[in-house]
Formats: structure tokens, sequence, C-alpha cells
């Protein structure tokens, strides 16, 4: 398997579940700033432009959430996808909510502060977003609350998109009224197969070094 994007994207996402199964795959750069995702070369393996992206074989997944429910799913063996449906349901409902009501807010910043051009970005966006992403961190910090997993009792795929997510929540500053969300991600990234934080991971790019696959023991 070949994985496309590096971190501190949201490759990390994919890469947490290709760790904790066990799976051999190859990190395949892609350098966003210097504009590799709109070669014809990689839009040939997604026509949208964007990592991270899977390609298995004949199979090619984009969208970090769904390459991440694709590994569960043909490589887990029941691990990571629970059997009763209603907490499936549960998990495809709490990966949606991450991946749309924390996870763009927190875009919206990136966009406004770092990637779009300087005449492009709308500094009135800031306050509306961190107002969003706050809010929707509060039904967050109230069900985690005497949870370790986001569901059922052992950990599923809406647990490593939790992790990373909540994460740039924290780097963004956003979790000082968060306790049971920060230790949440504290215990996720104690996990042995964790791919390193978002921290980590610029802090390997500023050093020159690519960010390896899995945190430092």
């Amino acid at each position: 398997m070949k994985l496309y994007g590096m971190p501190p994207t949201r490759v990390l996402r994919p890469l947490w579940l290709l760790n904790e199964l066990g799976l051999d795959y190859e990190m395949i750069p892609v350098d966003l700033g210097a504009g590799a995702h709109l070669t014809p070369e990689f839009l040939t393996i997604n026509p949208v432009g964007k990592v991270p992206v899977l390609v298995d074989g004949d199979i090619q997944v984009s969208e970090s959430a769904a390459i991440s429910l694709y590994l569960a799913e043909r490589y887990g063996g029941g691990r990571f996808i629970p059997t009763a449906i209603e907490d499936r349901a549960a998990m495809y409902q709490w990966i949606m909510f991450l991946v749309t009501e924390i996870e763009q807010p927190l875009w919206r910043i990136a966009l406004h502060t770092g990637i779009y051009p300087e005449s492009d970005r709308r500094p009135d966006e800031l306050p509306l977003a961190e107002r969003d992403c706050r809010r929707m961190l509060v039904p967050i910090e109230s069900h985690l609350k005497g949870r370790k997993w986001f569901v059922g009792t052992s950990p599923s795929v809406a647990d490593f998109i939790a992790a990373f997510t909540i994460d740039w929540a924290d780097e963004a500053g956003f979790l000082d009224q968060s306790p049971n969300a920060r230790r949440f991600v504290e215990r996720m990234y104690a996990r042995g197969a964790a791919p390193p934080t978002i921290k980590e991971s610029w802090a390997a790019l500023e050093r020159g070094d690519q960010p390896p696959g899995r945190r430092a023991a």
C-alpha cells in the first residue's frame, strides 16, 4: 500500500490506522507548498488534488476518514468497527460530527492565517471560526465524561479520528475549558502505535526532518 501525504496534515488519521493494524505501507511525501498535489501525475491518483490518498492495489481511496474506515473494515479482523449496528451508527455519527463541526472551523482558521494568499484572507473569519469550534467542543466534553472511548467499551475508528481532530483544536488553544477532551487526547497518543502529534510533526519539519510514522518512544 502507498499512502500519499505528509504530517502534520490529515494524513495522520489513516497513518494511525495503518500503525494500529500493523500493515506494511510506503509513505509517499507530497509537497503541497510546491504544488505537487496539482501535477498531472498526482491528479491521476486523486482528481480532486488533495491528500491523503491511499492506493491499495487497484483500489484508490481519498478523504482521511474514508481511508481510515476502509482500512479497519478490510484489514481490522473485527477491530475498530463495532459489531452492534447501534454502536456502528454512533461511530459514524461521531466521525461525521468531528469532520464537519470541529474540523471545518479549524480549517477556516488555517485558510485565513496561512493557506490563502494574503489578499484573500479575512481576519473577521477567525473569531467566528473559534466561536463555532468552541460551541461544538461542548457536547464532546460532556460525552467524554466518565468514558474511555467514544463508542462502546473498546476503541473504534471514531477514537482515532477524534484524537487527531481534538489535538488540532488543542493546537489552536481551544481546549482550555475541555479537560475531558484533553485527557482523551493524551491517553490516545500514549498508545504505542500513535503517530506523532501535530506539534511534533511541525517540529520535525522545522528541523528539516521528515516526520516519523510513529511517536518517539
